[in-house]
């Protein structure tokens, strides 16, 4: 479920004001920045207020896939029902902080708890970090996106260590409409975009399930709980990045058996317990997973469109570390991992 949501991640970030020799390009500086911080906090106000329904393209790499999106505020209640369209049918009903997703061809229901709203058309909270210490920002030229006019807002990275951004943003409402992910030789890596959009009146029962009995389906829960990792540390994260948070995660394997009893009696022993900690430099976000390393992996990397990800073995526990960044930056990570028995 979690390589689905991931993928959609985008972070807003604070604005601090940067001590410049030059007082004109400290004022140029300054505004420059608060234009950006004021529709990045648009985008992420606009996901949680506004009621909206559509249809997305995500695309990483040479995978392309379909999902449709309906978001509805109704006083203090947030509800939003998130349908991935491509391969085996999967339905996300997320209730203020709970998600549940339904599994229909195991006959499962996975439940957890939200650690952050994180889904297109969604950012994250800030993490404090004033984006021109790396990025430069600008804006580019405005274009329509799903019939809607919109803002675009161009983030060029500064250094090799974090992706460029491109993100156009709905003029009235601030939605976000499309955002696209670049390399280090300005080639899109990954990118999602409404095709189809409706903004305002939606009907509540557009965010129902689908799936009307779910009696006899087998209930798994994802338990994160906040934590401090003690005796594990990251002693060189790229400039800018930040812890933001720490927590464990007691996820279990989703079966593949399509009857619901076997399903149930395999995933009984399939339960296992992981430390996460995410560091964030206020757009890109890098995930260090920690588990006992009892099983038998291989240890590697590999690139999935702008995700890389590298899995290595340290004493008795197997790390994978996980981002969308440059391949750099993951090695770099990787590289200062440390445990120190207390």
């Amino acid at each position: 479920m979690r390589q689905t949501l991931v993928a959609f991640k985008f972070v807003v970030l604070s604005l601090s004001l940067i001590a410049c020799s030059a007082k004109a390009n400290d004022s140029i500086l300054s505004d420059e920045s608060r234009d950006a911080q004021s529709w990045l906090q648009r985008i992420q106000v606009a996901a949680k207020k506004v009621n909206y329904s559509g249809t997305f393209v995500y695309q990483q790499a040479s995978q392309v896939r379909t999902s449709r999106i309906t978001h509805i505020l109704d006083g203090k209640n947030e509800v939003e029902k998130l349908e991935i369209l491509d391969g085996k049918p999967r339905e996300y009903i997320r209730n203020n902080d709970e998600i549940i997703c339904y599994v229909p061809e195991s006959k499962t229901l996975l439940i957890e708890k939200k650690g952050a709203q994180d889904v297109f058309p969604a950012i994250l909270a800030s993490n404090g970090t004033d984006i021109t210490l790396y990025y430069d920002v600008r804006r580019g030229e405005s274009v329509r996106v799903a019939g809607y006019d919109s803002l675009v807002l161009i983030l060029e990275p500064k250094d090799n260590l974090r992706y460029g951004y491109k993100l156009w943003a709905e003029k009235s409402t601030g939605l976000l409409l499309r955002a696209q992910t670049f390399n280090e030789n300005n080639v899109v890596v990954e990118q999602i975009a409404f095709t189809q959009l409706e903004i305002g009146n939606i009907n509540r029962n557009r965010v129902k399930p689908s799936f009307i009995s779910t009696a006899g389906w087998h209930v798994e829960h994802s338990v994160m709980l906040p934590i401090t990792t003690p005796g594990w540390s990251v002693k060189s994260v790229p400039a800018g990045f930040k812890l933001v948070r720490e927590m464990k995660r007691v996820v279990s394997d989703v079966p593949a058996q399509e009857n619901s009893a076997s399903a149930g009696a395999s995933s009984a022993n399939s339960q296992r317990e992981l430390m996460q900690l995410v560091f964030s430099d206020g757009f890109a976000a890098i995930s260090v997973f920690i588990e006992p390393g009892s099983r038998s992996k291989t240890e590697g990397s590999m690139q999935q469109g702008a995700m890389n990800i590298t899995g290595k073995r340290q004493g008795d526990f197997w790390l994978t570390i996980v981002g969308e960044v440059p391949a750099a930056a993951i090695k770099q990570v990787a590289n200062s991992i440390e445990f120190k028995a207390r």
